[in-house]
């Protein structure tokens, strides 16, 4: 294919944007009201040179002058009133476009075939502020009417039949000219207003979905953040609370390296979160997707809970989401025994790896307490939020005869490299 044929081509499938008014055009569009009144002058100006030109015949030769001198200040009345209706085309064209013909079959009394650009302006007025077929209607109806009422009028001798076939010529070129210009500034005009309107939906759900966005990575921030913080101060608090309630230095030493290292790990987990926010091309998960289920239940014994891990299956190939979401479900649930478990002594942790899926359990011997002292804050609405985005379910409640139970089931999906 050649460049011009691939420029062509892909110009087709491009919106082309229309040219820019100039100034006339942005003039009148700026002042509607101007325009009409000059329409109406030309117009009054054009149609009462036929009707003034007609020849007359003088007195006493004939019937014909004293006939036509009864009739003209009727048709200057009906064609200054036809002309002056123009000053409602843009808001009522169609009774506009009736009027220009009320006109047209005043003209059929003439004893001369008249016109004047009444039904032009008028059947332009219909394709642009109606619509083409629209104009086609109206134009059928006005000429079909015209021909009825010329055709009795001359059967009955009140007009010639060289005045009706005048009128019906002049008339039908009238509305054919308007109609085509009409046709052609209404379909531009239309177009553009589609082009306005396109735009402006674009531009609405440009700034829709940027709030999404938005709103999706604030949630996400506030997830990950509080799965940092929480479970690390948690910990910290419990090692410091029994590193306080020991007088030995030597007994408490291994509480107070806990501590640190703790700390440590946060302030790394922290620093890789704050990467992702200050790049926008990292990878948004990738720095924190590493497991950490072995460090939490390590944090747990450290803070004196009788911590049990027990992983069964082959957790070989699973993915970096599925891994992060086992090792949040974890890291929660710990962290949520030891802020709300009261008088809880031990943590079961298991991990059943499926062909088809990961199933995490946790669980704690804690005395009963409020669903509500749980389920409170980002914690289980992150969990449930990112457990759900692995395809997976979670249910969390109260165990008999006493503690709390977090189960949640992910799919396995394909490792992506």
């Amino acid at each position: 294919m050649t460049n011009r044929s691939r420029s062509s081509s892909s110009s087709e499938g491009e919106l082309r944007l229309p040219r820019p008014p100039g100034v006339l055009r942005r003039y009148w569009a700026r002042h509607p009201f101007f325009a009409d009144t000059l329409v109406v002058v030309v117009c009054l100006m054009v149609s009462a040179i036929p009707v003034l030109a007609t020849p007359v015949l003088p007195d006493g030769v004939g019937t014909e002058g004293a006939e036509w001198r009864r009739v003209l200040p009727m048709l200057m009345v009906v064609a200054g009133l036809g002309c002056l209706s123009l000053l409602l085309r843009r808001r009522h064209p169609l009774l506009v476009f009736a009027v220009s013909f009320v006109v047209a079959l005043a003209y059929l009394f003439a004893p001369t075939p008249i016109n004047g650009p009444l039904v032009l302006v008028a059947t332009y007025a219909v394709a642009v502020y109606v619509s083409t077929r629209a104009t086609l209607v109206a134009v059928a109806a006005g000429m079909i009417v015209l021909a009825g009422a010329g055709l009795v009028l001359a059967g009955t001798g009140v007009i010639s039949t060289t005045v009706l076939w005048g009128a019906l010529v002049n008339e039908g070129l009238n509305a054919v000219i308007g109609g085509l210009i009409g046709a052609n500034v209404g379909s531009r005009a239309r177009y553009v207003k589609a082009l306005i309107d396109h735009s402006q939906r674009l531009v609405v759900e440009r700034d829709h979905q940027a709030q999404l966005a938005s709103s999706a990575e604030r949630e996400r921030i506030a997830r990950e953040l509080h799965d940092i913080v929480a479970h690390s101060l948690t910990v910290m608090v419990a090692l410091a609370e029994g590193v306080a309630a020991s007088n030995d230095a030597e007994r408490t030493r291994p509480g107070v390296e806990a501590i640190a290292a703790t700390g440590r790990e946060a302030l790394k987990d922290m620093r890789a979160t704050l990467g992702i926010l200050r790049d926008a091309d990292a990878a948004p998960l990738a720095p924190l997707a590493r497991d950490t289920t072995t460090e939490t239940v390590a944090s747990a014994r450290a803070a004196g809970f009788d911590t049990r891990l027990v992983v069964s299956g082959d957790p070989a190939d699973l993915d970096s989401r599925t891994q992060l979401a086992v090792s949040r479900i974890v890291q929660e649930s710990v962290t949520n025994v030891l802020r709300h478990a009261s008088a809880a002594t031990r943590i079961d942790v298991a991990i059943q790896h499926d062909p088809d899926g990961v199933s995490v359990t946790v669980t704690d011997d804690g005395l009963p307490t409020s669903a509500s002292e749980h389920t409170a804050g980002f914690g289980l609405r992150g969990l449930r939020e990112r457990v759900g985005l692995a395809g997976g379910t979670i249910t969390a409640g109260p165990r008999r005869p006493h503690g709390w139970s977090v189960a949640a089931r992910i799919p396995r999906q394909e490792s992506t490299s």
